[in-house]
């Protein structure tokens, strides 16, 4: 007998957390199995584990070596489900441009990110980690990007989102452009403080950010 959406979900959301990446593979494929949306399983079950370690992680709990492990794990069920995605197909694709901030190389968070904006319909330009501030401006420039998504999980490096929003400032191009930030030092309030256009503590509410702000983009 099938086993309950929930408990497919919570097992997907441990087997993350408690870092086991034969029990993600086998309940992503009883997931499939089931009928569940693959979506559903990554945004309601993988991410919310991979959440949960990142809650450790800020608790000194957890330490990079057991956020590795918790990602190794979330990557092995995302092989069995991306396929099973069912992406929105839209022909006005809004573009968008991500990494995580010079100086910082810690990109899970940013990863999920990702992975849930192309799941719901945009155009990512993904630049990686550690990435120069410039090349921010001069990637969204090159393909006519709408939103810029910063991630960065230090405080040390948080300041860089903000010279990123001045130097499309500087350009005279800062209307061009919606920037969404997010990372565990963030906060609404930083946010605010920047000038960015929108704020994001987690992947899903990443994408009903973006999508806000790409509804704002268009009636523009």
């Amino acid at each position: 007998m099938a086993r309950e959406r929930e408990d497919i979900l919570k097992d997907l959301a441990e087997s993350v957390l408690n870092m086991n990446e034969d029990l993600a593979v086998s309940v992503a494929r009883e997931a499939i199995k089931a009928g569940l949306d693959a979506f559903d399983a990554i945004a309601n079950g993988l991410v919310v584990g991979m959440n949960k370690a990142g809650v450790l992680y800020e608790e000194e709990e957890y330490f990079v070596p057991e956020l590795l492990i918790c990602s190794d794990a979330l990557y092995a069920a995302l092989e069995i489900l991306n396929p099973h995605l069912n992406r929105e197909n839209d022909q006005t694709k809004i573009g968008c441009v991500i990494g995580v901030v010079e100086g910082d190389t810690h990109d899970i968070g940013k990863n999920l990110v990702k992975i849930m904006l192309d799941v719901a319909g945009f155009e990512i330009y993904d630049l990686g980690r550690n990435v120069p501030l410039a090349h921010f401006v001069e990637k969204a420039k090159e393909v006519d990007a709408q939103i810029i998504c910063l991630s960065t999980l230090m405080t040390t490096t948080m300041d860089g989102m903000s010279t990123v929003i001045e130097m499309l400032k500087e350009e005279g191009i800062r209307d061009r452009f919606k920037v969404l930030v997010g990372g565990g030092p963030i906060s609404q309030a930083f946010a605010d403080r920047i000038g960015a256009d929108g704020y994001a503590g987690n992947a899903a509410n990443a994408v009903r950010v973006a999508k806000a702000l790409s509804a704002r983009v268009v009636a523009a």
